[in-house]
Formats: structure tokens, C-alpha cells, sequence
């Protein structure tokens, strides 16, 4: 079963039709199960993937406030190899990226092949908070819509599979997530009055997702809604969309590295067929 539910492109999205609560008739326990098969398969795709060092993986997560970005981040980080892979958090532009041009940053810190860079917020956020709050015109972030189709086109072209989230929360839950923050003191730190006063803008920035899942799901960049009221469901659904985008790599992954280890027996045969020939003084 697909727990995630992938845009194709040119279609509707109305996240008012869709559950966040969505578990897909699994318990907690059958889920943990499942995710620890997904989460094993995963970490050795990935190791074959950085070993031949052919493709590189990006990994965007977009949300409300509370849907479990970090969470979902942490959850990946405990199965991949950190050392092929790696987190870029995009918060407020610096001055210096906000005198270029708003996929300045982003191009910087896409992966390199062999390497897999998960994205907490992403370029999303310049047609998202951007056009909420009026930061540019519209006419200007209407434009980047495009832009970032081309943008991730580009990349995709320079062997890149861009996987992207968007957790899917409802406002209730949010509400509970963040009267939870409040009453956890390990969690204080998270705490902003920001975040009370972004639900305002509940229903804005539900259209403005609406638009850049329609806008921006294209065949080299398909989105994906994941229902995230549950967090166990949500860390299952992600895996399983990794793991599907990895697995149409394996062969052609393990194909190589045979042909590398054979190559590299066949050298040290040699090397030690020349030392056995050489004359003794």
C-alpha cells in the first residue's frame, strides 16, 4: 500500500480532503515493524549509493509550525549513514542572500553525487511565508513558480532524485503539539509566540501550499502528502517513499561495484603474479 500520496502533475490538491490522521488501518506496533524492514533496506541502498558515487538524493521537508520536520529528520538520521548524508535547516535570509537571487543559497547546498542533503524548509518557504505575509509583490512570487520547476529540473539532470514532503497536520493537532511544548521543559526552547500568531494565518498558508503542490509536483520532482497527526505513520510513510525512489537504482549500483571489485582482484592478482616473478638477489 502507498501510505504517501503523490501529486501527479497538472492535478487538484484540496488538503481539506485529505486525513492527517491517516494510519492506514495499521497499529503502532505493525507500523515500527514495517519502518525497521524499510528503515534496513534503506541504509544498504544507501551505502551502495554513495560507493559508486553515480547519483545523489535530496530530501525536501515542508510543513505547518508543529507537523514534525525535525522529527521526521531525526527519524531518517537514525537509519542512513551520516556520512554520506546530511541536514541544511534554510531559516530568515542573511542579508548577503537576500542581495541575490532567491535560489543563491539553495543551489550552494544541493548534494553532490554519492551524497544524500535533506532540507528542513527548503525554497519553498519564497512562495510560502513570502506570500502570506506580503514580503514581495505578487507579481514577483508568482514568478518564482517556474523558476523553481527549472531550478529542480536543472538539478535533476545532474543525476539528483528530489524527493519532497509535505507534512500534513490538522490545526487541532497543532494546537495540542503546541500546548504540549508548553508543558514539556525539555522542549522549552522551542517555545515562540511566533508560532500562536502564524495559526492566524491557518487558512492563507493552506492555500499557498495548495498552489505550490499544484504548481511545483512535476514527474522529475513529485510531491508528496504525508498524513502526520500520527507520528509513527509519518516516519513509515516517509521511508517508504526513500525507499521506492532508491530501489530502481540497485542493480545498476551493485552492477558497478562488481565490475570495480573485479577490477581491482584482478590488479592485485597481477601485482602479486609480478612479485613472485621478480628474481631473488
Amino acid at each position: 500500500m502507498k501510505y504517501a500520496k503523490r501529486i501527479d502533475p497538472g492535478s487538484k490538491v484540496k488538503l481539506k480532503n485529505e486525513d492527517p490522521s491517516e494510519s492506514a488501518g495499521l497499529s503502532k506496533e505493525e507500523g515500527s515493524a514495517k519502518l525497521a524492514e524499510l528503515a534496513a533496506k534503506i541504509a544498504e541502498l544507501q551505502e551502495l549509493m554513495s560507493a559508486t558515487s553515480d547519483h545523489a538524493f535530496l530530501v525536501a521537508f515542508q510543513g505547518m509550525d508543529t507537523a514534525g520536520k525535525d522529527g521526521a529528520i531525526n527519524k531518517i538520521l537514525s537509519y542512513v549513514n551520516v556520512q554520506s548524508a546530511r541536514v541544511q535547516a534554510f531559516k530568515v535570509p542573511t542579508p548577503i542572500e537576500l542581495a541575490h537571487d532567491f535560489l543563491w543559497r539553495v543551489h550552494a547546498v544541493t548534494p553532490a553525487c554519492g551524497g544524500m542533503t535533506i532540507f528542513n524548509r527548503s525554497h519553498y518557504e519564497d512562495v510560502l511565508v513570502v506570500r502570506v505575509h506580503n514580503i514581495v509583490p505578487e507579481e514577483v512570487w508568482k514568478r518564482r513558480y517556474d523558476h523553481i520547476n527549472n531550478f529542480e529540473a536543472l538539478i535533476a539532470d545532474s543525476r539528483t532524485t528530489i524527493i519532497k514532503f509535505f507534512l500534513h497536520i490538522s490545526k487541532d493537532e497543532q494546537e495540542q503539539r503546541l500546548l504540549d511544548r508548553e508543558k514539556d521543559p525539555t522542549k522549552s526552547w522551542k517555545l515562540s509566540v511566533g508560532d500562536w500568531k502564524e495559526r492566524e494565518f491557518w487558512d492563507d498558508y493552506q492555500e499557498a501550499y495548495q498552489d505550490a503542490l499544484e504548481r511545483c509536483s512535476t514527474d522529475q520532482a513529485p510531491w508528496h502528502i504525508i498524513p502526520a497527526n500520527h507520528k509513527w505513520f509519518r516516519d513509515l510513510a516517509v521511508a517508504e517513499v526513500i525507499y521506492e525512489a532508491m530501489k530502481p537504482f540497485e542493480k545498476g549500483w551493485r552492477d558497478k561495484l562488481a565490475a570495480l571489485g573485479a577490477t581491482a582482484k584482478a590488479d592485485i592478482q597481477a601485482f602479486k603474479a609480478g612479485e613472485t616473478a621478480k628474481p631473488t638477489s
